[in-house]
């Protein structure tokens, strides 16, 4: 499972920055379980009680956040799409 550093917590990013839209499901799974971990461990979510219709669970509060672009992921530095165990040249 690759890493990705969320900057949820990051107060210097800009607020009506929208993220890139994710088109690989793999990264969208690892990026929201990620958010969803950080909503269990107290986050506060980024997105408006208003619109939702009810009570949420936190993986699809984070789904959710995701979609809409609230949530800034980056990938590591060394990730290059190789499998795993191919020497790098």
């Amino acid at each position: 499972m690759a890493e990705e550093d969320l900057q949820a917590q990051d107060s210097s990013a800009v607020e009506g920055e929208r993220a890139a839209p994710i088109t690989s499901r793999f990264l969208f799974v690892d990026v929201a379980a990620q958010r969803a971990k950080q909503l269990r461990r107290g986050a506060l979510p980024r997105l408006d009680r208003a619109l939702s219709h009810g009570p949420h669970k936190l993986e699809r509060t984070a789904m959710e956040e995701v979609r809409s672009g609230l949530i800034h992921y980056t990938l590591p530095t060394n990730y290059e799409g190789a499998p795993r165990g191919v020497p790098k040249e």
